[in-house]
């Protein structure tokens, strides 16, 4: 489990941002790329090492697909199967 930070300041009630990742997906990469640029912290879970967590993601979303974005903030949990710029932008208010 990896944590990232970045440069830039990202303040908006300071989401709790998690990802489930693996290396050779493009798109988790991109998600990533996207939260870096815009500040956000998050903790990066590694399926393709962790089985704990891979099942973990799998109870949660019912799949097996990455990236999955868990993103909790005022008490609610948002979960995000992908990437979709748009949702996350909105959720992260940003």
């Amino acid at each position: 489990m990896h944590k990232v930070c970045c440069a830039i300041s990202y303040n908006k009630d300071m989401a709790e941002v998690t990802i489930y990742s693996t290396p050779t997906c493009g798109y988790c990469a991109m998600a990533k790329d996207f939260l870096q640029e815009h500040g956000v912290e998050f903790t990066e879970i590694d399926v393709s090492v962790d089985q704990q967590k891979a099942q973990e993601m799998v109870e949660k979303t019912g799949q097996m697909g990455v990236p999955v974005i868990i993103i909790n903030k005022d008490g609610k949990e948002e979960i995000l199967v992908g990437f979709d710029q748009v949702q996350l932008t909105n959720l992260l208010d940003l």
